[in-house]
């Protein structure tokens, strides 16, 4: 299992929002690609990006500093936020983000989906926020009438390289992950499993980690590492270490 970190841009900005409201803004750097690169020297093998802004207006905004974080580390990263089209999708295969990640559209076509991990195999993940078990969209400012697990389902046959899973009442709390719906989402699916949302101490991840087994193959963790209430380089040892139990 990795430990993923997560870089939030809003306005150019390195931030984190609590549970993706607007007004909740915290800012940690005014230079994205100085913590990407801080996470890597770290031991980070994958960093999570998300273009907050793109997420509310639809459509890619911080791509020139998506583009910096790409020229400054050595590992992939895997971008959302205001992917609606395989125009976007391409722009960022093209620019070298190993991995974009579909959120609303998702929800919204399905077949948009299927399409584009025929078009870029391997290269698309699928990202599920959910709210009390049901899936949130347009930048978590809205709650649909789905269940994750049926939307998860979904996808089995498409070719999805993962499933990234929010709980969006955990997510930048620090209350800890919801280990038993993202274990019943692992379980339920084919596809690798990403958890998302609430961690905040080492203990967290060992938590999580028993999860491997249903098929959890990440943690993303943003706030948590910002405050300094998680322990990056512990972390990863940690999760190697239950690797090679």
């Amino acid at each position: 299992m990795i430990i993923i970190p997560a870089v939030d841009i809003r306005n150019g900005k390195c931030v984190r929002l609590l549970q993706g409201r607007k007004d909740a803004e915290t800012v940690f750097s005014d230079d994205p690609s100085e913590m990407a690169l801080r996470w890597v020297n770290q031991g980070a093998e994958l960093i999570h990006v998300i273009d907050l802004d793109g997420a509310f207006e639809k459509h890619p905004v911080n791509t020139d500093a998506i583009k910096r974080i790409l020229s400054r580390v050595s590992v992939p990263i895997q971008v959302g936020g205001g992917i609606r089209d395989e125009t976007t999708v391409r722009m960022y295969v093209e620019m070298g983000v190993e991995r974009v990640i579909i959120g609303t559209e998702a929800i919204r076509n399905p077949k948009f989906v299927q399409d584009i991990c025929q078009a870029f195999p391997g290269k698309v993940v699928v990202g599920i926020d959910a709210r009390n078990g049901y899936v949130a969209i347009e930048g978590w400012t809205e709650t649909t009438g789905i269940k994750a697990i049926d939307l998860a389902r979904k996808f089995e046959a498409f070719g999805v390289a993962a499933i990234n899973f929010t709980d969006i009442y955990r997510d930048g709390m620090q209350t800890g992950p919801n280990i038993e719906e993202t274990g019943r989402l692992a379980h339920c699916v084919s596809i690798p499993v990403v958890a998302s949302g609430g961690v905040s101490t080492i203990e967290d991840i060992k938590n999580l980690l028993p999860l491997e087994n249903k098929g959890v193959c990440g943690i993303i963790t943003g706030k948590a590492l910002y405050d300094g209430t998680l322990d990056l380089k512990e972390a990863i040892l940690t999760a190697k270490k239950d690797n090679l139990l």
